[in-house]
């Protein structure tokens, strides 16, 4: 056994030391109980500050915390590009209180709990501003109720993608008989897989991280997605046509788990929630910009954009809406709100 040797120096200042630590404990103790409370927040984009709608609201809820006076208290961690696991893991971390925060579109979680899936059914929205003014009506909430009870998470908030889903792809699409036999990447969602597969393309559910070594190797021919993301992903340099189909317009959720909700001071929540909906709803705003902004930047890149026969699309979709209503008669009066809302 190694014994050292404390001299009369060591001993004095550790005794001095202690009785310091004696008079400073009730401060030690009341930082102990003010410690910062540590969020993970995980996205499947990349950490693009302009056009990853992930980054995007990341910042925007750093800035709201700091406004509400919570910049100390509340620090969240951004983990991008998915780092922490492909989405489907990632949904489930944050289900099981793992991964506090999780930013992604509505379809995800639709894995879990399927009625999430209605909002994404194929033309159901006309637009965002329209989808917000749904939301506001009621539509969101039945919802967002049947994934706290189903699946332990809440929708702290609802932003936007950044821009409605379209078809990117190696030749031109104008056409439900252009996009036939083509395999198109699809979220793993059996609603927009359909939604696709209605729509005339061999749809291909694929994990977003592989998308693009898919389209490099020919396994996919192009993929369904807003302008911001396949500009901040570089999916243009695979596919060169870009057609407008605008067959969904998918919410962004913020995601939250029930478990870390249940273990935050209350004193903190109210303040929390209310920063997560003030950074939703500057997300939304600059979203709409991106989109058009994203567009001009991928005709510089050398994608074409196509304008298609979306009345076309939208009649061979139709029945795909009427089918899920028979299935989950719950979704109906989400439907309705939907359909009953104008822009």
């Amino acid at each position: 056994m190694k014994t050292g040797f404390i001299s009369r120096r060591v001993f004095l200042q550790s005794s001095r030391a202690a009785a310091a630590g004696l008079v400073l404990s009730p401060a030690i103790i009341g930082r102990a109980q003010a410690a910062t409370l540590k969020l993970k927040c995980s996205s499947s984009l990349p950490n693009d500050p302009k056009y990853a709608n992930g980054r995007v609201y990341y910042d925007n809820l750093v800035k709201s915390l700091k406004a509400n006076g919570l910049g100390e208290q509340i620090d969240v961690t951004f983990f991008p590009d998915n780092q922490l696991g492909q989405e489907i893991d990632v949904i489930n971390s944050v289900k099981l209180g793992v991964i506090d925060l999780m930013l992604s579109g509505s379809s995800i979680s639709a894995n879990l709990v399927p009625l999430v899936g209605t909002f994404d059914l194929g033309y159901l929205f006309s637009s965002f501003p329209q989808q917000t003014k749904a939301f506001e009506a009621g539509a969101a909430k039945p919802i967002e109720d049947a994934l706290l009870k189903g699946g332990n998470i809440r929708i702290i908030a609802w932003a936007y993608n950044f821009g409605s889903r379209s078809v990117l792809a190696k030749k031109a699409v104008k056409g439900p008989e252009d996009l036939t036999g083509l395999k198109i990447r699809t979220l793993p969602n059996p609603v927009i897989t359909e939604c696709l597969r209605l729509m005339g393309a061999a749809a291909t559910p694929l994990a977003f991280g592989e998308i693009y070594t898919a389209l490099q190797a020919g396994v996919l021919d192009g993929l369904e997605h807003d302008p911001p993301t396949i500009l901040a992903s570089k999916f243009y340099e695979t596919s060169k046509h870009y057609a407008l189909t605008q067959h969904n317009f998918s919410p962004l959720a913020i995601y939250f788990s029930d478990a870390t909700f249940k273990r935050m001071d209350p004193k903190l929540r109210e303040g929390f929630l209310d920063a997560a909906n003030k950074a939703a709803a500057d997300t939304r705003a600059h979203g709409l910009e991106m989109e058009k902004e994203a567009l001009r930047n991928l005709v510089d890149k050398g994608v074409t954009i196509v304008e298609c026969d979306k009345d076309a699309f939208r009649k061979r979709v139709l029945p795909q809406t009427d089918n899920f209503i028979k299935a989950r008669p719950e979704a109906k009066p989400v439907v309705d709100i939907i359909r009953s809302t104008q822009a």
